[in-house]
């Protein structure tokens, strides 16, 4: 953070900022709108957001941490900014989100993948999220916590039914 503070250095800065954190922000990414070139947009518009604002960062967290929220939003945005645009109803998300899944990049996956890839659209969106950097990203609840601005708790919980409800999703499948 010191070099972007600095005027002669900002870009040099920023680069190494995107190189370091572009995978994990991508993988959270993609994992929430399952289409790369979606994905790339959404990366750009984070690291666009994060270059604008990186000047009034106040470092009461981590960049990792505050980069992981501008890319939860994001990502949130663009699902919602996508159902209003093609008119879709809540319910019928998953319906968008699993044809992605089956026309995507997705479909060299292995059948158990793509099944375990199906059972977590069947999540609402705040849990697949929660799952998601619960479970791929080994993140504590703590630091996702500080990343959706939620509750320790409330996450736990969120967290729980979500396994739940995979658990029964998959239990159907065999």
């Amino acid at each position: 953070m010191e070099w972007f503070r600095e005027e002669t250095r900002r870009h040099y800065a920023f680069n190494l900022i995107v190189r370091k954190h572009s995978p994990q922000l991508y993988s959270l990414v993609r994992r929430m709108v399952l289409d790369a070139d979606d994905t790339n947009d959404i990366l750009q518009n984070v690291f666009i957001k994060a270059w604008q604002a990186l000047p009034k960062f106040r470092e009461d967290a981590s960049l990792g941490t505050w980069l992981y929220r501008i890319a939860t939003n994001e990502s949130i945005s663009f699902l919602n900014r996508k159902r209003k645009f093609l008119f879709i109803p809540l319910k019928s998300e998953q319906a968008y989100l699993s044809e992605k899944l089956q026309t995507g990049a997705f479909t060299d996956f292995e059948a158990g993948e793509k099944l375990f890839q199906e059972a977590l659209l069947q999540l609402p969106q705040k849990q697949r999220l929660v799952f998601n950097m619960r479970f791929y990203d080994e993140l504590s609840y703590e630091k996702i916590a500080e990343i959706t601005g939620t509750s320790v708790g409330a996450l736990k919980a969120s967290y729980h039914h979500a396994v739940k409800k995979l658990e029964d999703f998959l239990n159907k499948q065999f």
